[in-house]
């Protein structure tokens, strides 16, 4: 039964490429929106093949990728830490709530020149914009697990003598796991979003954003920009694919993994 949803899933994704490519095609073809401004699909997936057999290209995609690394791992290095603090501490949780209220709906994007200020256009830059991205769902996501832990489990270990750390580590911590990892996975994306868009709006530099935006500089790099789009969706994919099978294969338990799996409990 699994499998039978997971292929029509696929198929059904597939289908829905498929018409979003032939739309686009034949708009082109039939000449409704320029091929300046709307290239043919099929001229557009045969630059992102060629592209893949690009050195410079795919030196680019590294350096985006090791940026949208580093970005996420330091997210994951300040966020659970952070989150375990305000989620077992009322108290820390209470002062610093305005100040967490105040930083969350800022768009990282607003913050480009101020940063680029501060550490310069390159490398820097980027990990500092990507870690400030992603910290927010990683620690809203660890802080909201802590306050779902079965307080059972928490009360049982207090009784038998356990102290406030033992009970994080043994109680708290593998009951928010799942939720931290839901955290990571959000934060994925917005790290990507984040790596390339940065890239773009900075212009110079090494990156798949700095090819897109090179392209849309040329005279006729529209087709550039859409590979370079597609590569940058492919990548998106990916990296969440990636992401989801490794929450399934470490959390297994889970409510929404069984249920996928097919072995939800049966009374």
């Amino acid at each position: 039964m699994r499998r039978l949803m997971v292929r029509q899933e696929l198929w059904l994704g597939l289908l829905g490429v498929l018409l979003a490519f032939g739309v686009c095609e034949a708009v082109s073809r039939a000449g409704l929106v320029r091929r300046s401004y709307l290239p043919p699909a099929t001229e557009v997936l045969g630059r992102a093949v060629e592209l893949a057999g690009d050195p410079v290209f795919l030196d680019g995609i590294g350096v985006t990728l090791r940026a949208w690394a580093l970005g996420l791992g330091l997210a994951c290095a300040i966020a659970v830490p952070l989150g375990l603090l305000l989620g077992s501490v009322p108290l820390v949780d209470t002062a610093t709530r305005a100040i967490v209220e105040l930083l969350r709906p800022l768009p990282s994007v607003a913050l480009i020149p101020l940063v680029s200020l501060l550490l310069g256009s390159g490398t820097e830059t980027e990990v500092a914009l990507i870690t400030y991205a992603s910290v927010w769902p990683i620690l809203f996501n660890t802080v909201y697990g802590l306050g779902e832990t079965d307080p059972l489990a928490k009360d049982t270990l207090r009784a038998f003598g356990f102290g406030r750390l033992a009970v994080l580590l043994r109680a708290e911590l593998p009951a928010t796991a799942p939720f931290i990892a839901a955290g990571i996975r959000i934060s994925g994306a917005v790290a990507l979003i984040l790596a390339v868009a940065t890239e773009i709006l900075s212009g110079f530099g090494e990156g798949l954003g700095i090819f897109i935006a090179q392209a849309g500089l040329a005279t006729d790099g529209t087709r550039d920009v859409l590979a370079g789009v597609v590569w940058a969706g492919t990548l998106g994919l990916v990296v969440n694919g990636v992401l989801v099978w490794g929450e399934r294969r470490l959390f297994p338990w889970t409510p929404e993994h069984r249920e996928a799996a097919g072995g939800g409990s049966r009374v």
